[in-house]
């Protein structure tokens, strides 16, 4: 026969002891952790001096878009003092990624132009001379975004670009006119 258990169950007076000192603990991580890491809300200003309410700050990675993004390569043959201008229709914030490589050094400029402004609205954001870049964009406002390369040597240099992103279609400027290049969607292709 087994002995009986002849310890006493906890006094009302230590469970509500437990039961406070558990609520205090709960709060202060709910004021010092929970609060500023998931919401922002930092009532005793511990969040920010301990870092933890940059965890609220944290944007989401994901980026849902409604179009379907495209491929797109194309390759340029550019004479002694030839240039070319493409150009990709993309709306604000639309992200591309790219290479462009030339088999001899070509001057390039990466800029835009905004929707219903033109040419006077352009931004340029790298300009050099170079054979290749590699990288991601994302458009600082809706309009046409992309490049202009000009040869300044005495030999014949081919320019080729790969580009996939959420753009809709390109256009080429070359030789005083420009025309459209409609680009399929992956899902089409």
């Amino acid at each position: 026969m087994a002995e009986p258990n002849t310890a006493q169950a906890p006094s009302s007076r230590n469970i509500l002891k437990a039961t406070g000192a558990a609520f205090v603990v709960g709060l202060i991580i709910l004021l010092t952790a929970i609060l500023p890491a998931e919401f922002g809300v930092d009532p005793l200003g511990i969040g920010e001096l301990t870092g933890v309410i940059a965890l609220s700050r944290a944007e989401n990675p994901f980026e849902a878009k409604l179009e379907m993004h495209r491929t797109d390569y194309v390759e340029f043959e550019l004479g002694p003092f030839q240039s070319v201008e493409y150009k990709y229709t993309m709306d604000l914030d639309a992200p591309m990624v790219f290479t462009w490589v030339a088999d001899r050094e070509v001057y390039f400029d990466m800029h835009a132009e905004p929707a219903g402004i033109g040419e006077e609205g352009a931004e340029s954001f790298e300009q050099g001379n170079d054979v290749s870049r590699t990288g991601s964009f994302h458009a600082p406002f809706a309009g046409i975004h992309g490049w202009f390369w000009e040869n300044r040597g005495l030999s014949t240099v081919v320019v080729r670009l790969y580009a996939s992103g959420f753009f809709l279609d390109s256009t080429v400027f070359r030789d005083g006119g420009d025309y459209s290049r409609a680009i399929d969607p992956i899902a089409r292709q």
